[in-house]
């Protein structure tokens, strides 16, 4: 493969990276919660609770609230988020800057995309379908595929498998320290965006890059290039 070829694909974390999700996660949360008869939580601590998938949200929330939980109860809690978060998943939800220019321009430009998420699929196709970049996809991983999710780098190798490519041909856009790890122990090169839903500054994370706008990583790709 010759370095004008690579990446042979381009994967994007979701939550954080390609939309702000965090107001129609915040408010699920809360009807959840509600529903138990919990307070609710400002969006802010909702922000800190993402990132690892809907069971750490919800054991995250419970730590907050100091009460305890049984793996049973939190599944129960888990499927009760979903049925509420599914139907409204593309309410408030928006755009990062930049997201619909780099994945449309990559597309056009015969760069094969994927989204790998710990998000459930479902919820991550409608947002993809809701935002018209559905289409550019070549593939959807979700964090209920079967295997850890991020910051293990299960799903990225999945992704690659069924691809039919070695994690080094790929690159992995995400917000967040899970990405950065995962992108890592899978052996891909990883671009960061700055505003996400990280604890920690963009910059301190390890990334390759760090991107303000998600329009700006075609430009870098050439320079990101192994043995460039």
């Amino acid at each position: 493969m010759t370095q004008a070829r690579w990446p042979s694909a381009i994967l994007f974390d979701l939550d954080g990276t390609l939309v702000d999700s965090v107001p129609d996660i915040h408010a699920a949360l809360n009807e959840t919660l509600e529903s138990y008869g919990e307070p609710p939580f400002t969006i802010e601590a909702v922000a800190r609770m993402v990132g690892r998938g809907v069971p750490t949200l919800i054991e995250r929330a419970y730590e907050a609230l100091d009460k305890p939980l049984d793996a049973a109860t939190r599944d129960r809690i888990v499927d009760r988020f979903l049925a509420i978060y599914g139907p409204r998943a593309t309410e408030l939800t928006t755009l990062n800057p930049g997201a619909t220019g780099a994945v449309l321009g990559l597309a056009e430009r015969s760069h094969r995309l994927g989204v790998v998420t710990n998000k459930p699929e479902a919820a991550t196709q409608k947002i993809l379908d809701h935002f018209g970049l559905a289409e550019a996809m070549a593939i959807v991983i979700g964090g209920d595929a079967g295997v850890p999710r991020k910051p293990a780098p299960d799903l990225i190798l999945l992704a690659c498998k069924k691809l039919g490519i070695e994690p080094s041909e790929g690159l992995f856009v995400g917000d967040s320290q899970y990405d950065v790890e995962a992108a890592r122990a899978a052996g891909m090169s990883v671009v960061v965006l700055e505003g996400g839903y990280s604890a920690r500054p963009a910059g301190e994370l390890g990334a390759d890059r760090v991107v303000k706008r998600l329009d700006e990583i075609e430009a870098l790709l050439a320079g990101l290039a192994p043995g460039h």
